[in-house]
Parts: structure tokens; sequence; C-alpha cells
């Protein structure tokens, strides 16, 4: 139950929450590759970049658990605000980073700014993807279409960020991209505020209480679990493992090979994202959602869950055939992790339309971000084997752990016919 009224315009909140949104993801991926490349160029190794940004992970399950809960008392509206200047308040303290500290030091000041982060992510994202549950209209699939619109152009959005974090670490150095990204942030928190329609949905009564953080529908519990196996397929090699391994074979150890593969490097996984966004926006026709009966797009869940199987088991047995970098393996890699990407993004579409569909829009929020708990659970695992997997066993045993995480999320979502 709500009682905060419905913006007379909802496609002008729509519009004001998607770009708030984008403000955020494009830091939030600019800051990653900030830190993933600037930190392996001052030697940590593959674990301790993994460590870097478990805490970012940890914090998004508990905000995603406290999040529901908190747009619930306080409103969707507050949330957004609240995960925009948390962003900001982290980049503040992340520049302020001293290149004199050990390593110690260093990992536990930027795990602790990470969880910041990781916190004003999650509180972001929920909000936004709340308020589309509220806004968008009933008929002729408009759900399905206004969350594939807003899911993806965030991660092509995201995507750019990678790109634009790789090139101001090249470029300007670490403290002045940390501090550039903070004052534009300030400038889109401002805008956001006086603009945004009022009347965003999303505060329940005022005699509600904390409780039922676990979702009652069976279907939302099991989509939760294939959510968190599919997160921690990708995860498991995006986060340090490819991106480490390609500074490797791309990087002569001079500042100008450095930067050459800071450019390399982003521009790949921001093509990788781009391209997972842009998918994301098409899934709809791709998946035929328009007035389709849920239990067919189910089925289809379950059908693309098991396409992205053997991807990664492909790449990571070529991997092994290869034993040292090789430029066919290069080749391969590039093109089975682009077509991972088309899959995952089918995966991640039609599990976005569905917590959706599945979610009781009388607890809408705490349905999400127990969902979206289950999503930072699975990064944490991926980021977590991510480290683990590439110290221990290179690229393949790294490519070989996601195709077991997909595996995993395959055989939960098949659950979601019996619930």
């Amino acid at each position: 139950m709500t009682d905060a009224v419905t913006p007379a315009n909802p496609l002008r909140a729509y519009a004001a929450v998607t770009a708030a949104y984008w403000a955020f993801m494009l830091s939030d991926g600019a800051l990653r590759m900030l830190v993933l490349l600037h930190f392996n160029t001052l030697g940590f190794s593959p674990i301790q970049l993994a460590w870097l940004f478990l805490l970012y992970e940890i914090a998004g399950i508990v905000t995603n658990l406290a999040a529901g809960w908190l747009a619930a008392r306080f409103g969707l509206a507050a949330t957004l605000y609240g995960g925009l200047a948390l962003q900001i308040a982290a980049l503040v303290a992340l520049s302020q980073l001293d290149p004199a500290w050990g390593i110690a030091a260093s990992v536990a000041f930027v795990m602790a700014v990470q969880g910041v982060s990781g916190v004003a992510k999650d509180l972001a994202k929920m909000s936004s993807k709340s308020a589309v549950k509220l806004l968008a209209p009933k008929e002729d699939g408009g759900l399905f279409r206004w969350v594939a619109a807003l899911t993806g152009s965030k991660n092509a959005v995201k995507g750019l960020g990678f790109f634009l974090g790789a090139a101001l670490l090249a470029l300007a150095g670490f403290q002045s991209a940390v501090w550039g990204m903070a004052a534009v942030l300030t400038v889109i928190l401002t805008a956001v505020v006086l603009f945004l329609p009022a009347g965003l949905p999303g505060r329940m009564k005022s005699d509600e209480a904390w409780g039922g953080w676990r979702s009652k529908d069976s279907r939302v519990n099991r989509l939760s679990l294939a959510r968190l196996f599919l997160f921690g397929a990708r995860d498991v090699w995006f986060v340090v493992g490819i991106p480490v391994y390609f500074q490797m074979i791309l990087s002569d150890g001079t500042p100008d090979g450095r930067r050459e593969a800071f450019f390399l490097i982003g521009g790949f996984l921001a093509l990788w994202i781009i391209a997972y966004g842009v998918v994301q926006g098409f899934a709809p026709r791709i998946l035929g959602g328009k007035g389709q009966p849920e239990e067919a797009t189910v089925r289809k869940a379950i059908f693309w869950a098991g396409a992205l199987v053997p991807i990664p088991f492909v790449l990571a047995a070529a991997a092994w055939v290869a034993g040292a970098p090789a430029l066919w393996l290069t080749v391969m890699l590039v093109a089975g992790l682009l077509l991972f990407g088309f899959v995952f993004a089918i995966n991640s579409s039609v599990h976005s339309y569905l917590i959706l569909a599945f979610g009781d829009a009388g607890r809408i929020t705490r349905d999400v971000g127990f969902y979206y708990m289950a999503n930072a659970a699975g990064r944490l695992t991926g980021t977590l084997l991510s480290g683990l997997s590439f110290q221990f066993g290179g690229l393949p045993l790294c490519l070989a752990t996601a195709g077991l995480m997909a595996l995993a999320s395959w055989i939960a979502a098949r659950r979601l016919a019996a619930a």
C-alpha cells in the first residue's frame, strides 16, 4: 500500500529517474575502471584487486535488504537522492588516497570507499527499477518495454563510463579524474532535485513496519537465486580475470605502453557493456514480449539460461589448449565474450521484467530489494572467485568457473516452471 500520489505526467517522472540513473552509472563504470587499472599498475595481485571490490558487493547485499524498507518509509525520490549524494562522498574520499601509504592501508581505505559506493549504487538502482513498476503503462507490454529501455540505456551509459575511466586515468591521472567526476555528479544531483516531478510513488503507509524481507512468492525467490548465479558467471571473468589478462599481454611496462593498454582494455569493456545494453533494449522484440503470457516468458527465460552455459566452457578449453597468449586465442576470446554478452543480456533483461511482473505492487520495493540483494551476492561471489581462480589457475580456471556459475543459474531457472 502506498500513500504517495502518482505524478500527473508519468513519462516525465520516468525520464527524470532515467537521467539520474544514467549519471550515476556513468560515474560507477568510470570509477570501477579507475580503481582496477590504477592499482593493477601499482603491482596489486589478482586477489588483492578482488579485495578492493568485495566490500562494494557486500554493501550491495546489505543495502538491498534495507533499501526496500527505506524507500517504502521515505519514498523513492529520497533513496534516489541519497544514492547520488553517497556516490559524490565516495569520490571525494577516494581523492584523498595517498600514494605513500602501504598496500595494506591502501586496500583497507579503498575497500571502505568502495563500500560507500556500493551502498550508493544499490540505492539508486532499487529506486529506479521500483519506480518503473509504478509508473509504466499496464497495457500492450508497457512494463517490459519501459524496463528494457531503462536497463538497456543504463548499461550503454555504464559502458561509456568504463571507457571514460580508462581514458581519464591515461590522460588526467587518478586524482584529477576522481575530482572531476565528483564535480559533474554534484551538478547532476542538483538538477535532479530541482526538476524531478513531485509525487514519485513508493512510500508506504506510516503504520507499516520492517518485516518480510524475503518474498512470500516462491517465483521471486527462485528468480533471485537464478540471478545470483547469472551475475556470478559474468563477474568471475569480468572483474579481474579478463582485464588483468589483457593488460598482461597488451602492456610492455612503459608509460606509453600502459596508456595504450588502458585505452584498449577500457575500450573493449566499454564495447561489451554498450552492446549488452543495446541487446537489452531490443530484448522485448527478441523475446516477443508484447501481449505474451507470463508462462511463455518463463519458458524463454529457462531456454536462454541454458544457452549461456556452453560459452565459457568452450573459451576455457581454448585457453587451456593454447597454454600461452596467442593471436587466435585473443580473437576467440573477444568473439566469445561478445557472444556471452548477447546471451547474458537476454537473460538479464527477462529477469528484470519477471521480477516486476512477479512482484506485488504493495511491497514492490522490498521484492525488488531482495532480488537485487541476490544480484549483489552473485557479484560478490563472482568477484572473489575472479581473483582466486585467476591467481591459482589462470585464464582457463577463471573461465571454467564462470561456466559452472552459468550452469547453476540454468538449474535455478528451471525451477521457475514448477513455481
